[in-house]
């Protein structure tokens, strides 16, 4: 396998380059050999043999390839160290089809879907719960790590370590086949499917620790995966509301950061660097879908994204109908972050006064009373009510609580404004 020149695709960019190929080589390997959770294994250490000889060697021609060469004769050799497997041909054969056997090769096409797609919907097989279909899908497929997992969901990491580990024994022991779901189970993982992919999404946009604000490659996937939802589930309104609440979402990134690495809130942004394309696309999904029939969450929080991107300035933002939309997504979900959006649309409508009443229901909500963002939401409306010194108490509680960087870093800023004169 020829290999470019040292260097080239490694650096700054290097985990760019791992991060989307580790879910393709992960399904490859199951596809081909079974054995989900010593394949995760297997490709973890080939992602670290990567990393230790790709920026000496060279990165291949093909990395896809190279990774799948070198996890799966990992994957035999902890096939091979593991007793228990010694017997694997006749165990795989107890449980999977004649035809079955006739697998391609895992660095070969895939028969009938991208392999990324179907082991999203086999970490959102039926055999795990709600729970663990999320987190093992965020782990294996995007990536994220258990801490940023855990931030997700609310949860302390240990819990969520466990339910990543407790989803793999699941899926080892159910000896789910990897395979694309028929019609009616791909019907029956779909709501899961998407909620996963907008929690990826949604950790791509807006990472939850680290030094930068947004993590692209992750929001990139999960917009691909989308993609491939929606066209695998064409009448699905909510798949095509999900994907036009990424592309609406997202084509507002470019603005979201000032040269100097600052984040920008949606306020202030320039929105001449909004990406009218994905907006377009974005507002052609939600007319195509929002006419019929009751809305899902995905397309009333599409509709929301869409009223933000229509407005030609902050001040020409139709907040009443944005509020009356929150609403409607409160009657269907009972998200805690939806009420704290809620709140901030009705102080946009209506007074900080109206929106910081509905932030006191929210304090006794152990979802997200501990959370920065309901910190910076009361910091914020606190300011614009005129408090300063509450806002800057509670700008400085939200930078404490927080992991991201820049959002820290905004948020000291917003404080220190707000500073009584020497």
């Amino acid at each position: 396998m020829t290999a470019r020149r040292p260097g080239a695709g490694a650096g700054a960019g290097f985990g760019d380059l791992l991060r989307p190929l580790a879910p393709q080589v992960l399904g490859a390997l199951v596809r081909r050999y079974g054995h989900f959770d010593t394949a995760e294994d297997a490709v973890q250490e080939a992602l670290i043999a990567a990393a230790a000889q790709w920026p000496e060697r060279g990165v291949p021609d093909d990395p896809r390839a190279w990774l799948i060469t070198v996890a799966s004769r990992r994957l035999t050799d902890l096939l091979r160290a593991e007793q228990a497997r010694r017997r694997r041909e006749d165990a795989v054969a107890a449980f999977r089809l004649p035809e079955e056997w006739l697998s391609p090769a895992a660095d070969g096409p895939p028969r009938d879907a991208d392999d990324t797609l179907i082991l999203l919907f086999m970490c959102c097989h039926p055999v795990l719960a709600p729970d663990l279909q999320i987190a093992l899908t965020l782990r294996s497929v995007g990536g994220l790590s258990t801490g940023e997992i855990a931030r997700a969901f609310f949860v302390p990491e240990p819990t969520m370590g466990q339910r990543i580990s407790r989803a793999k024994r699941r899926i080892r022991d159910s000896r789910v086949p990897f395979r694309p779901p028929a019609p009616a189970e791909r019907a029956e993982r779909v709501a899961a499917v998407l909620h996963v992919l907008y929690l990826i999404f949604t950790e791509g946009y807006a990472s939850t620790a680290g030094p930068g604000l947004y993590r692209p490659d992750l929001s990139a996937e999960a917009i691909r995966l989308a993609r491939m939802a929606h066209r695998l589930l064409p009448g699905d309104g909510e798949a095509a509301g999900l994907l036009a609440l990424m592309l609406l979402t997202d084509a507002r990134r470019p603005a979201r950061m000032s040269p100097d690495g600052s984040l920008v809130p949606l306020a202030e942004q320039d929105r001449t660097l909004w990406r009218a394309g994905d907006i377009a696309e974005g507002l052609e999904l939600v007319a195509a879908t929002l006419p019929h029939g009751p809305a899902g969450p995905y397309q009333v929080q599409a509709a929301i994204a869409a009223l933000h991107d229509e407005a030609a300035s902050a001040a020409e933002t139709d907040w009443p109908q944005i509020a009356a939309l929150y609403e409607v997504l409160l009657g269907i979900s009972g998200n805690p972050m939806a009420a704290l959006n809620h709140a901030v649309a009705v102080a946009m409508a209506r007074g900080p006064a109206a929106g910081l009443a509905l932030l006191e229901a929210l304090d006794t909500d152990r979802r997200i009373a501990g959370h920065h963002r309901l910190h910076a939401v009361r910091a914020h409306l606190l300011e614009m009510s005129g408090d300063t010194a509450a806002a800057r108490e509670s700008y400085l509680a939200a930078a404490e609580r927080t992991h991201s960087v820049p959002e820290q870093r905004y948020l000291n800023a917003r404080a220190a404004r707000l500073s009584p004169p020497p």
